[in-house]
């Protein structure tokens, strides 16, 4: 099945499909042998996923931006993916498999060469900030201990969920992490909460797995332990590839958003500001997503200075304040497709926010 398909048997329990959901765009019914296993299966990845969450995982479904395109590939709106049952259904069972291949290898001595799919406690100082900042938007964190950290953490991201600053949070959470990434030592992985984790599920599209794949068949023939420092180095040139992956696609996303926002340079957004530097506030539309940069010279109305205890622009006559969460009305100024650039205007905030 597709996801939608998935995601309409488990939401309606029954068997027809419809054509505006099927693969072949022909409505179909689901034989009974396979409508049941599909809602066990789904109760069963919400009893793993409860399980991992009391022992400390991080849910984070941050929403994907989407386009619509026409016919010359120009976006014309804007949608968000979110993550549904369907989805968490196969995230929860490939956590599993990874989880348990890992362990089988892990747990063996003498210790043998394998490539893990490691994650760090995460930082400290910039939990705080995130800590002042859910605040400030009538938020609690707390930061007490490990296990308060992530029971009160996933608690924040349930709370935000569905208002306008979700999105703020969900980003200042995940910068907060430290960095997942492959290598031959074990450490675990601090945000699934996993002791032993790998990733073997995805052999025909991600290389470490197939790595896990061969390592696992070697020694599933008795053969003996590779060369941890040969598998040491492919681990840290497939991080490099990720990040250098994960950030061609937040490429490709900016520079859709830059080339939406092109075409709506004479209308109004409300945003929220998202990032303050000495040089000027970084606002992100509630409405689509798009981020841009609001420079402190185009502030006209006084002299503004950086205030980093705050996170804030502050006048220096007025003692306006521009601050990380404030919710502001903006329109596009420039646009520059080849630096995936906009420039917003600062029109002022909504009325029903302070100054």
């Amino acid at each position: 099945f597709s996801y939608e398909e998935a995601q309409h048997i488990i939401e309606t329990k029954k068997r027809k499909i419809p054509a505006d959901i099927s693969l072949t765009g022909k409505p179909y019914q689901v034989s009974e042998n396979l409508l049941a296993p599909i809602l066990k299966m789904n109760k069963l990845a919400q009893t793993i996923r409860l399980q991992r969450m009391q022992q400390g995982a991080f849910s984070f479904d941050k929403t994907e931006v989407k386009f619509n395109l026409d016919d010359k590939n120009e976006p014309t709106s804007v949608y968000f993916k979110t993550s549904k049952e369907a989805n968490k259904l196969i995230e929860e069972f490939m956590l599993l498999a990874n989880k348990k291949v890992a362990a089988f290898i892990g747990q063996q001595k003498p210790e043998k060469t394998f490539v893990y799919r490691v994650h760090d406690k995460p930082d400290l100082d910039k939990l705080f900030i995130l800590k002042e900042i859910a605040q400030k938007l009538g938020y609690k964190l707390d930061l007490k201990n490990e296990k308060t950290i992530s029971k009160s953490l996933n608690q924040l991201l349930a709370d935000v969920k569905g208002k306008p600053e979700q999105n703020l949070i969900d980003t200042l959470a995940i910068r907060s992490m430290s960095k997942a990434k492959y290598t031959t030592k074990n450490i675990g992985h601090y945000g699934l909460a996993f002791q032993y984790y790998t990733h073997f599920t995805s052999p025909i599209r991600r290389y470490p797995d197939i790595l896990t794949h061969r390592l696992l068949q070697n020694y599933l023939d008795g053969k003996k332990p590779n060369n941890q420092k040969d598998f040491e180095e492919k681990c840290e040139h497939a991080s490099e590839m990720e990040i250098l992956a994960t950030n061609a696609e937040r490429d490709s996303v900016k520079y859709m958003q830059v080339k939406f926002m092109n075409n709506h340079k004479n209308e109004k957004f409300t945003g929220i500001i998202s990032g303050v530097t000495e040089w000027g506030i970084y606002v992100e539309i509630t409405a689509n997503k798009c981020e841009g940069m609001i420079r402190t010279r185009d502030i006209k109305d006084d002299f503004y200075r950086f205030d980093q205890k705050q996170y804030a622009l502050v006048g220096e006559r007025s003692k306006k304040k521009y601050q990380l969460g404030d919710k502001v009305i903006v329109s596009v100024k420039n646009s520059n497709l080849i630096k995936k650039q906009l420039d917003f205007r600062l029109l002022g905030k909504p009325k029903n926010t302070k100054q």
